[in-house]
């Protein structure tokens, strides 16, 4: 079994990080990624769960999102705070989702988070642009669960 650390080669985080920067240079939203081995019980409970112990819910406009993967149980989600939720179109995650899955599929993880990290920083430039006093609330780094 993999070990979520060593998952992604320094490379692929590279990739991974900079697709985090390009998707907030026009948005105020944050991006973040957490990766863990394994996920007991329903994927959408664990990153609400993680998503909280992140602090990601104590951005000032409530745009944060989490993309967390489980790799030994080929589980992810997408999760959007609040404010994010309020404003974009029911479904929204689904595309991003499924542009990964795609991905995912074929064995292409990094290209596949990259994308659906970049498709949702393009979206959350039309509701929430970068404003010229932005700052960088949240950390762009990967985050590792302990199991």
């Amino acid at each position: 079994m993999a070990s979520a650390k060593s998952f992604f080669t320094k490379e692929q985080q590279d990739q991974l990080l900079q697709a985090i920067e390009q998707a907030e240079l026009n948005t105020s939203g944050e991006v973040r990624i957490h990766l863990e081995n394994s996920c007991k019980g329903n994927v959408l409970d664990r990153a609400a769960d993680l998503f909280a112990k992140l602090d990601m819910h104590k951005t000032k406009l409530r745009n944060g999102v989490l993309f967390y993967l489980a790799i030994n149980d080929k589980k992810f989600a997408v999760l959007g705070d609040a404010g994010i939720n309020a404003k974009l179109p029911s479904g929204f995650w689904d595309e991003v989702k499924e542009i990964m899955q795609q991905n995912f599929k074929l064995g292409n993880f990094t290209d596949g988070l990259s994308k659906g990290i970049i498709l949702a920083g393009e979206k959350l430039k039309e509701h929430f642009p970068y404003q010229k006093d932005d700052t960088n609330e949240l950390s762009n780094d990967i985050s590792f669960g302990k199991n």
